[in-house]
């Protein structure tokens, strides 16, 4: 039976040591300016073939964003969300014929019953108008499972392949009691699934005999960065870890990358996690990893022209350290880093390259959108 997946050689990828501490790559003069305000902790941007910017915020509204900055009206039909501490809504993501149909794909953390929630994915078409506009023939395509009662680590990147088909990164909820479930291959908790547009398995058969359908990979802790190199057909992920411990990962169908077994950090508390070990025979290792951790959130992959010394190089967003950095990429390892926008000020969300080829970053705390370019 056929595997439905974005080129077939991302099963039997290379395995990479893992690395840290990269050294510092020669600084790029930047200018920062901030092209929109007023949004309420946005999460999500996305820019519309029209070069307007498609934005979601955590409490529960979808806006369009002009190309003067100027705020639309939040868009009608968005669903009901859990917005409570890390939940609400978050990503959103477009349709490959989304000129044609309208189609945009939501995650967010769906309220179920018995006080739980979970993270979930709808399709919708997005229509436009002077009052906002709305979405209509809204579904929901994808339900986490199981529910649990909690505020935190809902994951939820949306990633569209060249086929169509949807990667979707989940958390493990976080407290302890249930993040082991990480390694529970039966369930979507710390999971990066694959789906198709409708929800069903873009894969056949599973990757492994027991395993879920959906599953592409198991053993995450929280990702909330992800991003597919359409030249190679590998997706990339950016993984929150604890007190440290945050890491690139390149995931392959069927593999798993550890979590809570084997980690590079501690719990808040300071206690190790589990036996306190950052290697196993079995689990993968991260491609990179931060200790201390940046709270890392979004991840992009750079191939504009405005920065040609960017091209092929990853930017990861860093909430905690309220920044960006440049991964310098060669034969899929880390050789260098760079520090961006060290003076933004604020969380760094989300990270986009626009159609002009700056890059956009979207701040949590202060809500705004705030364009990176080569300084003059």
């Amino acid at each position: 039976m056929a595997i439905t997946a974005p080129l077939l050689f991302l099963m039997t990828g290379a395995a990479f040591a893992a690395q840290t501490n990269a050294p510092e790559a020669p600084k790029t003069a930047v200018t920062l300016s901030t092209v929109a305000t007023g949004l309420t902790n946005p999460w999500a941007l996305e820019f519309l073939p029209d070069g307007r910017m498609l934005v979601t915020e955590r409490p529960g509204r979808l806006r369009v964003i002009e190309k003067d900055g100027k705020l639309g009206q939040p868009i009608k039909g968005v669903p009901e969300v859990v917005a409570q501490n890390q939940g609400g809504l978050l990503d959103v993501a477009l349709a490959n014929d989304f000129s044609d149909s309208g189609q945009i794909f939501l995650s967010f953390s769906e309220p179920r019953e018995d006080g739980k929630n979970g993270t979930s994915v709808a399709s919708a078409k997005l229509v436009l108008a002077a009052d906002g506009g709305a979405l209509e023939d809204f579904k929901v395509i994808f339900r986490q499972q199981p529910a649990y009662k909690s505020d935190l680590h809902f994951g939820s990147r949306i990633v569209v392949t060249p086929e169509g088909n949807l990667f979707v990164t989940l958390g493990e909820r976080s407290l302890p009691e249930i993040r082991g479930e990480a390694q529970n291959p039966k369930n979507h908790l710390g999971k990066i699934v694959y789906i198709k547009p409708d929800g069903s398995p873009a894969m056949s058969p599973p990757a492994h005999e027991g395993w879920d359908p959906l599953i592409w990979s198991i053993g995450h802790r929280n990702v909330q960065g992800a991003v597919l190199d359409a030249a190679t057909g590998k997706l990339w992920t950016l993984e929150h870890g604890p007190q440290g411990g945050d890491e690139l990962n390149q995931p392959e169908r069927g593999k798993n990358y550890g979590w809570p077994i084997i980690v590079y950090g501690k719990e808040y508390s300071g206690a190790t996690v589990g036996e306190g070990i950052t290697a196993k025979e079995g689990l993968e290792q991260p491609v990179y990893y931060w200790n201390p951790s940046i709270a890392a959130s979004s991840l992009e992959l750079y191939t504009g022209d405005l920065f040609p010394e960017w091209k092929g190089n990853f930017l990861a967003g860093a909430l905690k350290f309220m920044q960006v950095q440049r991964l310098v990429m060669k034969d899929g390892e880390v050789v260098a880093h760079e520090v961006l926008a060290a003076d933004i000020g604020d969380r760094v969300r989300d990270i986009k390259q626009g159609p002009d080829g700056a890059v956009y970053l979207v701040t949590d705390n202060e809500g705004r959108i705030v364009r990176m370019a080569p300084q003059k």
